[in-house]
């Protein structure tokens, strides 16, 4: 079993900068791909960005691409998302997710394991 906890959501305003957390619990972080979802009300849940259990290659939304940057430590079993250049359409609840698979997933559907979500809100 794999428990997801994010953190580091909270209110900014438009242009600016925030990151986000994921922590795992679990022992073999490293064979899990990893990616990051958002969900806005009224809204079906988006991808936002993966990444490979190494942290070699990455794949991102063209919505977030030269804004956000995802990474790992898998020495501290965590996730991470760099948001940079924010905008009122980010905001959402932003979801981590783990799946052990041999291509990185980057539909909801195919991930096993789910985050609690964080909430983002970008202010205009």
């Amino acid at each position: 079993q794999v428990q997801l906890v994010e953190s580091g959501g909270g209110l900014v305003q438009a242009g600016g900068s925030l990151r986000v957390s994921c922590v795992a619990s679990v022992r073999s972080f490293s064979s899990y791909m990893l990616g990051w979802f958002r969900q806005a009300p009224g809204k079906e849940r988006e991808f936002v960005a993966a990444i490979s259990w190494s942290g070699g290659r990455t794949y991102g939304a063209d919505s977030v691409k030269g804004r956000f940057t995802i990474s790992r430590d898998n020495a501290k079993n965590t996730l991470y998302l760099q948001m940079n250049s924010l905008k009122p359409e980010d905001t959402a609840v932003y979801y981590c997710a783990a799946v052990r698979a041999a291509v990185i997933p980057t539909t909801p559907r195919e991930y096993t394991y789910w985050g609690q979500g964080t909430q983002v809100t970008v202010s205009s």
